[in-house]
């Protein structure tokens, strides 16, 4: 009797049953795949930009929002834990592909390189003690020919141990081989993070792309950064065009046949072996124009006539900028130079910036001493360099230090 009280059964001419259920609809696209690819020109030159105020982390994960990144690999280690808990959360979002934590920083970088060559596009990010410990993998990218992007928080590397800002580790990429620009603040680490991608993959270039920031001076303090839309990303990595193939497994290239036949002559192989990182110094010369195109050249000047000339990277080129501005008051005038990209070193900008100054102070976050070196061997007439002030070990450096450099004796050292 039950049955017979039941709802009737409405059927179309068919006999199918007809339901009151509404039409499966098409799910909206979420994260990448709701993203429109633009040409890299727009994305850096011409779209729209509104500021917001973020994090030097969060203005890392703006950049890798819009890479269209396949690959996302790293270990923690602070500073570079918060930034890379923001591409998790981009994973989480569909705007990576894929994404894990590595054994270690070795075990990390071996699995970008093994990523890079199968020909998609990698990220992963360290810092101070885990860049020392994957150094050695990453000196292999560059001759691997690898367009992977690598993010260095900088910290102190040697003891006694301390997680505080000092970029004496980037000492030790200078000679790897990989392109290593250096961040001022969030805009460039946003800016630079971005193009990175685009630079590295270039052709004629086919290199990583190393990305410096001093650790929490930036990547934890907040700053203005003007970011285009978040639906619009970069195109995807085109394997097939870049300088070598990608790998195949039944015909290795030359990167990775060190042992093939024909090498088993020494002359053969350190013959290989030095025309091929002449090749790559060379590549690393070519990616100068697409620096200058969408970082607006390797170095930054202001007040280029001054006879006073600071020279500096990173964060103590915002120190500069305010030893340059206190200066004015007191009726001096101070020049300054912004290196944006250390590798390649822009030895002739620098050398027509500097050409006319009479005294040129770099001060530095390190005890090394970097990038004295860098201008003292790269000028006529290092004699006027002094090389500092200089902190490390996660000391600021109040402007008064480099006022008393700009104001005291030329001869000082």
């Amino acid at each position: 009797m039950s049955e017979g009280l039941g709802e009737e059964v409405k059927t179309n001419p068919q006999g199918d049953v007809i339901t009151a259920a509404p039409a499966p609809t098409k799910e909206a696209k979420k994260g990448a795949a709701a993203q429109r690819v633009v040409d890299p020109d727009y994305l850096f030159l011409q779209a729209p930009r509104e500021k917001t105020f973020i994090t030097g982390s969060e203005a890392a994960k703006e950049a890798i929002r819009r890479a269209n990144v396949d690959v996302a690999i790293s270990y923690p280690i602070t500073p570079q834990s918060e930034t890379m808990q923001q591409v998790g959360y981009l994973y989480a979002e569909g705007y990576v592909k894929d994404y894990y934590r590595g054994e270690e920083e070795y075990g990390v970088m071996s699995a970008i390189a093994g990523a890079s060559r199968s020909g998609v596009r990698c990220l992963s990010a360290t810092a101070g003690p885990g860049l020392m410990r994957g150094l050695e993998v990453i000196s292999s990218w560059p001759g691997g020919r690898l367009p992977a992007v690598l993010l260095i928080m900088c910290r102190v590397i040697n003891a006694p141990l301390a997680i505080q800002p000092d970029n004496v580790e980037l000492s030790y990429m200078l000679n790897t081989g990989c392109l290593l620009f250096h961040a001022e603040n969030q805009q460039d680490f946003y800016d630079y993070s971005l193009a990175a991608f685009m630079i590295g993959e270039k052709p004629e270039v086919t290199l990583p792309v190393a990305v410096a920031v001093d650790g929490f001076f930036v990547t934890h303090a907040r700053g203005w950064v003007s970011l285009p839309a978040a639906d619009i990303k970069l195109p995807p990595r085109d394997c097939y065009h870049e300088a070598v193939p990608m790998m195949d497994n039944e015909n290795p290239p030359i990167r990775i046949s060190r042992d093939a036949p024909i090498q088993k002559s020494n002359f053969i192989s350190y013959q290989m072996h030095a025309s091929w990182q002449q090749e790559i110094w060379a590549a690393q010369e070519r990616s100068r124009k697409w620096i200058d195109r969408w970082l607006g050249g390797l170095i930054e000047v202001v007040n280029p006539k001054a006879k006073i000339m600071i020279v500096a990277s990173g964060s103590a080129v915002s120190q500069s900028r305010e030893a340059v501005r206190q200066a004015a008051e007191q009726g001096l005038e101070v020049g300054l130079v912004k290196i944006k990209s250390v590798r390649p070193f822009p030895a002739d900008e620098v050398r027509a910036a500097l050409d006319h100054a009479e005294k040129i102070i770099v001060p530095e976050f390190n005890y090394v001493g970097w990038l004295a070196k860098e201008v003292k061997s790269t000028i006529r007439g290092s004699e006027r360099v002094i090389s500092g002030p200089r902190v490390f070990g996660g000391m600021s450096m109040p402007t008064e230090l480099i006022l008393e450099y700009i104001m005291g004796t030329p001869n000082r050292r």
